[in-house]
């Protein structure tokens, strides 16, 4: 058995939580934080999935990473999860600037809820029960994604509440009932 992803990439939140700390004692703290414009900082696309606001925060990520990325990590290679899983952070926090952007000013963001979110969209679709639901109910793929767009809304209009990343938590799970739905991780 080889080296599992989601402690590997718990442990990386962690150092970059640790390296905020460190950094925010010179005032330092914001390089990890996705801002407007983001091509002025592009590399914060990155950054900004492992960064936290703050240890519950961390804590909160860190839970639901474990839970959802052992299940996942059972169905794919330690590098198909890491490219997911930055794949969907990064696509969570573009989307949460940019939208945000749309409507008023630009927020900058941090966090790994995005990706996790992703991971557990991805567990919801791409398990057998959903898989023999899907080979049942035979419905348009259109139709599948409009599911799959409400069902991401419903639980991002549920969970949310002032000061969280909502188009981030959206993006991050209709991505992942996406790729769930496709089995685009599985080995």
């Amino acid at each position: 058995m080889g080296r599992s992803p989601t402690i590997d990439t718990l442990g990386v939140v962690l150092v970059v939580f640790l390296l905020q700390l460190l950094l925010s004692l010179v005032g330092l703290g914001g390089l990890f934080v996705l801002a407007p414009p983001i091509t002025d900082a592009p590399v914060t696309i990155i950054t900004s999935i492992y960064a936290h606001a703050s240890l519950g925060h961390l804590i909160a990520n860190s839970v639901v990473l474990f839970v959802a990325g052992i299940a996942v990590e059972r169905r794919t290679t330690w590098l198909r999860f890491q490219l997911f899983f930055i794949a969907v952070g990064a696509l969570a926090g573009v989307a949460q600037v940019v939208v945000s952007g749309l409507l008023g000013p630009a927020t900058p963001v941090l966090g790994a809820s995005g990706a996790v979110f992703g991971l557990v969209g991805y567990l919801l679709a791409g398990n057998t029960v959903s898989t023999t639901l899907r080979d049942r109910v035979r419905l348009s793929p259109r139709v599948q994604v409009a599911i799959y767009a409400a069902a991401a809304l419903a639980v991002t209009v549920l969970t949310g509440r002032p000061g969280v990343a909502l188009v981030a938590h959206f993006t991050g799970l209709f991505v992942g009932l996406l790729a769930g739905a496709v089995g685009l991780l599985d080995a």
